[in-house]
């Protein structure tokens, strides 16, 4: 079984370390609101959904550079897996890499950062770390 996930975060990754302009991905809500999560964090720079019936829309993602040309996303850090999952609650929520990081969760309120859950006062199930 593929962990589509992984397959997500890994893909950014070596696009990025590549210099990739753009990368595409098949699209489902789950991969959308994550994409659109790291979209307002800034670790890439736009997420344009193409085609009209499910099977052919595809989520077309562009990443973010600095100046220097250096990608935005230094390092992913996968948290749950298929074999195991780990959920958190609000209160043991912590900064990553001292607050120049940051932690994506699935909450019953959607898929947001570690900040934006303890400001929600909501836990949910840790899917990774990025920085």
């Amino acid at each position: 079984m593929v962990d589509s996930t992984a397959q997500l975060l890994n893909s950014l990754k070596m696009a990025n370390r590549a210099k990739k302009a753009t990368v595409v991905f098949s699209y489902t809500k789950f991969r959308e609101n994550i994409l659109n999560v790291l979209q307002t964090e800034g670790y890439i720079k736009s997420v344009t959904k193409k085609g009209k019936k499910v099977p052919q829309i595809e989520l077309d993602v562009e990443l973010a550079y600095d100046e220097n040309g250096d990608g935005k996303i230094q390092g992913v850090e996968q948290v749950s897996k298929n074999s195991r999952r780990l959920y958190s609650k609000a209160q043991e929520l912590r900064p990553v890499k001292n607050g120049f990081g940051a932690m994506i969760l699935t909450t019953p309120k959607g898929i947001m950062t570690e900040r934006t859950a303890r400001k929600e006062k909501v836990g949910g199930e840790t899917l990774f770390k990025i920085w």
